[in-house]
């Protein structure tokens, strides 16, 4: 143990642990943690109020934030144009896949689409060092050789939220934030050589729950920044309103970060979850079946209405959602099929005002580059469309009707099965998984469990007229156990794996204390 650091993880990298690197985390660790559990704190208080009645509302006490007029810092040249940006996790062929794939953003992720053992932690921090120096490369076992392309894209990196800890790190006999872990690594090997590259250290922060949480971010930017000698408002970061309660506070989380700020994005996945989530105790918020819960439901219209109004008037950027589709080699019916949705859904995006969008895959960037390009043409983006014509209140943004919404034994099945195949994934290691042809990652998968929670202790009645049970959801995960033992074959399944995935799922689908983040109880079970 060196000044009260000890590392525990079994892969130690002496260039990205050194000794400097770590007292520099440690120092932000040691500044900033009080902080960040008082306001994990804080986010457990206003559940227990949301679960006695209360429901969010704009705060009467920053008012004068959302009506006075403002804007954030003018935009770095390389995130000007933003039309289409790819994410996927910080493993070395996705990254140079994605770096290569026309997009004009990419986002390296250690959050929700990757899985944060020890060994992608830090192999992820070194791959990010070989990008800046251009020197990352990949060969497959057939000899096929990845390398970066002359032109790449403008690279964002998105730390773990602010819920998560590090264990393979201690500081002072405790875990250090992963949030801090992840963003101060980064800043240390890597924040000069993007500023030494024409480009800076860009991030984009997850799961924020309200401006004072951005506010914490926005003091751990200006002491790195001053601790590593580099110009205030160097940083820029790009928040995701990936939660209900920030939804409410757009506004003022840009406040919070106007001089290091890059904009919002609408993370729609995280944001069902979080209306689940929230008002898990709320019989009349009950949603129906994942896959009626479309972008133009009432509660997910205003949200991205909202989001688009508030971000042109600060003069930031308002990104859009995540097309997760896979093409599908062996069915091109399907491919097209899928490629018509995407196409129908950055259609509304560009329509709806917004400046980019997200894909998850590069097969994805060309739909969703002409269409941006056909709004567009050749403006990097339409942040002067202010859209002051939205209005949007509270009411709108807690309206969870959907117009025949049902809740059925299929929705059932495929949140069961779409969940236990998911966490198997991320305990081998991959947070990035292919199922039936969508990419998930832990945001799905939080739907899909949050949602039998809600339904199995809110009595929810399904469209066939019975009750789901606790019982009744276990007969059925027999039945998808057994499908997946058919599917991945007896070998495979023997592992036991599957097992362990089941009783994951069961520990945060079923039983009867609702955990916050799936991860949490996930991440004890991995190196």
């Amino acid at each position: 143990m060196v000044g009260g650091i000890e590392v525990r993880g079994s892969k130690f990298d002496g260039v990205i642990l050194s000794d400097e690197a770590l007292a520099f985390v440690a120092d932000l660790h040691r500044r900033f943690n009080p902080r960040r559990q008082e306001l994990l704190a804080a986010r457990a208080e206003r559940q227990l109020r949301i679960d006695a009645g209360e429901m969010p509302d704009f705060l009467t006490q920053t008012k004068d934030v959302r009506e006075s007029d403002w804007t954030v810092a003018s935009i770095p040249p390389d995130l000007v144009d933003r039309r289409v940006e790819i994410t996927g996790p910080v493993e070395r062929k996705m990254m140079i896949n994605a770096l290569n794939s026309g997009a004009k953003v990419f986002m390296a992720d250690f959050e929700d689409s990757n899985t944060p053992n020890w060994a992608n932690t830090i192999d992820g921090q070194a791959n990010l060092i070989d990008v800046h120096e251009r020197t990352i490369t990949f060969e497959n076992p057939d000899g096929k050789r990845y390398e970066l392309n002359d032109e790449i894209a403008t690279l964002l990196v998105r730390p773990r939220g602010w819920h998560l800890d590090e264990k393979h790190v201690l500081v002072d006999d405790e875990p250090i934030s992963a949030s801090l872990f992840d963003f101060g690594m980064y800043m240390f090997h890597s924040a000069e050589r993007a500023i030494a590259a024409g480009s800076g250290p860009y991030f984009y922060l997850p799961k924020l729950e309200s401006h004072l949480e951005a506010r914490l971010w926005n003091e751990v930017f200006i002491a790195a920044q001053q601790a590593l000698g580099i110009p205030d408002g160097t940083i820029r970061a790009t928040v995701l309103i990936e939660t209900v309660l920030a939804a409410f506070e757009m506004d003022e989380i840009l406040f919070e970060l106007r001089e290091h700020s890059a904009g919002l994005n609408a993370g729609r996945w995280d944001y069902i979850f979080s209306v689940i989530k929230k008002f898990r105790n709320h019989h009349h918020l009950i949603l129906p079946d994942r896959s009626q819960i479309t972008m133009t439901v009432p509660f997910m219209r205003a949200y991205t209405e909202l989001l688009v109004k508030t971000c042109h008037r600060r003069g930031a950027h308002a990104m859009g959602g995540m097309a997760a589709f896979i093409p599908n080699r062996r069915d091109p019916e399907v491919t097209e099929r899928a490629l018509r949705g995407v196409r129908e859904d950055k259609l509304r995006e560009a329509g709806d005002g917004f400046d980019g969008t997200w894909v998850a895959h590069p097969d994805l960037v060309p739909t969703a580059l002409e269409v941006f390009d056909e709004v567009l043409g050749d403006r990097p983006n339409q942040i002067d469309r202010r859209r002051d014509e939205v209005e949007v209140d509270a009411a709108q943004l807690l309206d969870t009707q959907v117009d025949g919404g049902l809740i059925t034994e299929q929705g059932v099945r495929t949140n069961v099965r779409v969940g236990i195949e998911y966490m198997a994934s991320w305990m081998r290691g991959n947070g990035a998984a292919a199922l039936y042809d969508l990419m998930e990652d832990a945001a799905t998968a939080e739907i899909s469990r949050s949602q039998i929670w809600q339904w199995v202790h809110n009595g929810a009645v399904l469209d066939d007229g019975r009750t789901l049970t606790a019982d009744l959801v276990d007969d059925i995960t027999d039945d998808e156990m057994e499908n997946i033992r058919q599917m991945v074959g007896e070998e495979f399944f023997a592992t036991g794996l599957y097992e362990q995935s089941r009783d994951l799922f069961e520990t945060v689908a079923i039983a009867p204390e609702f955990q916050e983040f799936l991860t949490i109880p996930a991440y004890e079970l991995i190196d």
